[in-house]
């Protein structure tokens, strides 16, 4: 009877190419950290993750004692500018991208979509909102959504910005008529905001995505109601804020060797540039946008004291917006703004996920999803600035080169 039990237990145990065994697993989910833990990995999909897992026979094993393992950061608003960009988010750990509007993002996601659906590539997941619409009337604005949605992209993104007054915004008659085309094409829409007056308006219109902070008033009750109302995501991007007014001084992670090791070397040339510096220090609008952080930072609390989604991003991709470096300093600001290290960690994970709607595929550490996770040697419930001790990242199970 005891070698019968032994040969139904074996036979019962999951088939796994790769183990991590002996780590501190935060899944993604907001549960309490698992001690000792195993992830058990088959064919670049997660098959189990728990405590005092048997090892299947042939399975690669990587002793992770002492470190910790969370899913691979999801940035929900960057940049792609060409697809070595994101070999160079998954060197720092960020493994799925929201390239949110940008002239070549079709070309770029047609170039990947049919490697990421298999183990074995080595950069980051990308998915696309395409061209922006600059409509000025409602023809201009139902021909553009029609033609994002004829390239099936992610979202249909647009801006209501009017540069701090020094330009004029889209026409209202336009961005209703994006929207309404949009979702008659079963399309979200995403909206760069500035202002509390613009978040409200295309909201009540249904919009599915505020991509930025709002930056000049409180979140009131009207504008969280029709956050839930509309299952809307929030995604604060603080980091695009502080990098207005940073560089008129010199930062202290431009000597981060984590920061250096992937850092565009054009953009730190011109960041250490004294004259750039003195740019910056005289910018108006970077001032303004270096008063209006505590506001924003605020707002991020509210969102999440409400129950919004909120889904972590950073607006990189513009120069000296750095890809893959900002992402960790955006999970530190969010901290400061009020939220706990696990709750930054969710919004940067499983959060990010489910505003791209590509959490049945990403986002948490749950059997049948993809294997993308980090290492890290410190934990980051300790301090969120231990994501940048990151010892390795693997997508799909596999593990990226360093350089």
């Amino acid at each position: 009877m005891k070698l019968f039990a032994l040969l139904v237990c074996a036979a019962t145990l999951p088939a796994a190419d790769l183990a991590i065994t002996h780590a501190t697993i935060l899944d993604g989910t907001g549960a309490a950290p698992l001690r000792d833990a195993t992830l058990l990995i088959h064919d670049g999909k997660v098959v189990a993750v728990r405590p005092k897992l048997k090892i299947p026979a042939g399975a690669q094993t990587i002793d992770a004692s002492g470190k910790t393992v969370i899913p691979g950061l999801i940035s929900a608003h960057s940049h792609v500018n060409g697809l070595k960009d994101l070999s160079v988010f998954a060197r720092y750990g960020v493994t799925s991208v929201q390239s949110l509007g940008g002239p070549r993002e079709i070309e770029f996601r047609d170039a990947t979509a049919t490697e990421q659906q298999s183990p074995g590539f080595t950069r980051s997941r990308l998915y696309i909102a395409g061209p922006i619409p600059t409509s000025k009337t409602a023809a201009e604005g139902r021909t553009a959504a029609d033609a994002i949605a004829a390239a099936h992209t992610n979202f249909v993104k647009f801006r209501l910005d009017d540069n701090l007054g020094a330009g004029a915004e889209m026409p209202a008659e336009a961005y209703t008529a994006i929207i309404d085309e949009a979702h008659k094409k079963g399309m979200r829409v995403a909206v760069h905001v500035v202002y509390l007056r613009d978040a409200k308006a295309v909201l009540r219109l249904g919009a599915d995505y505020i991509a930025h902070s709002v930056r000049d008033a409180d979140l009131d009750a009207e504008t969280i109601a029709l956050l839930k109302h509309n299952h809307a995501c929030y995604s604060p991007t603080l980091m695009r804020e502080v990098s207005t007014f940073v560089y008129g001084d010199r930062p202290a992670f431009l000597s981060d060797p984590f920061f250096l090791r992937d850092a565009d070397r054009g953009w730190l040339t011109q960041v250490n540039d004294p004259a750039f510096q003195a740019k910056i220090r005289a910018d108006k609008s970077a001032q303004w946008y270096k008063d209006h952080l505590p506001q924003a930072m605020r707002n991020l609390r509210k969102a999440e004291d409400a129950g919004i989604l909120v889904a972590m991003g950073t607006d990189t991709g513009p120069a000296t917006r750095f890809q893959g470096y900002f992402e960790h300093l955006e999970l530190e600001q969010m901290v400061k703004a009020g939220l706990t290290p696990m709750q930054a960690l969710v919004a940067a994970t499983k959060g990010s996920a489910q505003c791209l709607q590509i959490d049945q595929q990403v986002g948490t550490l749950t059997s049948g999803k993809w294997a993308d996770f980090l290492i890290l040697s410190a934990n980051p419930l300790d301090d969120i600035a231990n994501t940048r001790k990151l010892d390795s990242v693997y997508i799909a199970g596999t593990l990226m080169p360093r350089n």
